[in-house]
């Protein structure tokens, strides 16, 4: 589409992109799922990519990854692609709700079990 043909110039087509879906991806959450996200995370691959979308579309950066991968869970491969990671708070209050919110109930039923 737009963003392949050398003829169109779209200026910010990214950031736009991540605004205009992060202002529905709450409401959409909360329709399919029955709650709403507090924050956004995404992972970029520094080596390939510098991240420059995310930092205009005002994402935070946190740091980087261990390069583990998400399922290596029992810590034992290394030398994986180290990202770096963004958030996106969906909210003002954000931390405060992260740190004193209860989870929801579905998570405390699995979490006994």
């Amino acid at each position: 589409m737009f963003p392949d043909s050398p003829w169109v110039s779209i200026a910010s087509l990214a950031s736009k992109i991540l605004s205009l879906v992060t202002r529905h991806l709450s409401q959409d959450w909360q329709s399919l799922y029955g709650y709403r996200p507090l924050l956004l995370e995404t992972l970029v691959d520094g080596s390939r990519f510098r991240g420059t979308c995310y930092r205009a579309a005002n994402w935070i950066y946190l740091g980087k990854t261990q390069g583990r991968g998400r399922m290596d869970r029992t810590h034992a491969v290394e030398g994986g692609a180290v990202k770096d990671i963004y958030i996106y708070p969906l909210c003002r209050d954000t931390c405060r709700r992260l740190c004193q919110d209860p989870a929801p109930a579905y998570l405390k039923k699995s979490a006994g079990s």
